[in-house]
């Protein structure tokens, strides 16, 4: 019998969480590993060992992580995103209770908020793949697999990330789940946002990743009742280990 040893992710459910707490946890582990491969490169330098296949050892001492978080409502704009897609003034912001941050993943505006799952894996994709596009295929695959076991067909729209339903039917397109990564020497921080239970509400007052025209959904509100957020998230975590084959620990 052939046993076939997976890789092994530290997972963490860190529960609700201020948007900037979370951000600088991501950013701590995400050096934590870069400054582990910086060694490791040095020593294998040091010691005449780097050679073509050096992305197999490039970093063994790094650590991947999943990160589970809810966040208090809070707008973020991507690096490459456009202020003019935030429709609220930052008074009414501030009379709602809104934050908002610029921060340092690709992609547009979005929001987080109660009952709203956020993934955020950090992982160091040289032991995996370095293929971009590949690695967000791959977080959408996890969503569009847990929609599966409710019954519901996520979709991919072209030319967009994220997760959506009835890309094909003109003006009922809606996104699901949005993402915008991060990758700084092939280890990956920020991830995916799955409305479970999220009030989409919040999503009027912006431009959702700045595509106009388009809707934003929940599972709550494609299955007509509440759903119990552990429940949610041990599918995410199965999923996410069958399309990483990874093992959560």
């Amino acid at each position: 019998m052939i046993t076939i040893t997976r890789q092994a992710v530290a997972f963490e459910d860190l529960g609700r969480m201020d948007f900037q707490a979370a951000w600088d946890y991501q950013e701590k582990l995400l050096q934590e590993n870069m400054a582990l491969k910086t060694a490791h490169r040095e020593l294998a330098v040091g010691s005449g060992q780097l050679t073509e296949n050096s992305r197999q050892s490039a970093g063994p001492a790094t650590r991947h992580h999943l990160l589970f978080v809810e966040h208090p409502p809070v707008y973020t704009l991507g690096k490459s995103g456009h202020i003019e897609n935030v429709l609220i003034s930052e008074e009414e912001r501030g009379t709602r209770g809104i934050q908002f941050f610029r921060i340092n993943r690709g992609g547009d505006i979005t929001f987080h908020g109660p009952e709203q799952l956020v993934g955020y894996p950090i992982l160091d994709l040289e032991k995996f793949y370095t293929d971009l596009g590949k690695y967000l295929r791959s977080l959408e695959e996890v969503i569009i697999l847990t929609m599966a076991e409710y019954g519901l067909q996520g979709e991919r729209s072209k030319g967009e990330t994220g997760v959506w339903l009835d890309t094909a039917l003109p003006g009922k397109a809606r996104k699901i789940c949005a993402m915008g990564i991060r990758c700084s020497r092939w280890i990956t921080m920020h991830g995916f946002a799955f409305n479970v239970n999220t009030d989409l509400s919040y999503f009027d007052h912006i431009i959702p990743c700045g595509i106009q025209n388009k809707q934003v959904t929940s599972l709550a509100k494609e299955l007509g009742r509440t759903l119990g957020m552990e429940e949610v998230k041990e599918k995410v975590k199965r999923n996410f280990e069958k399309v990483f084959e990874v093992e959560l620990q």
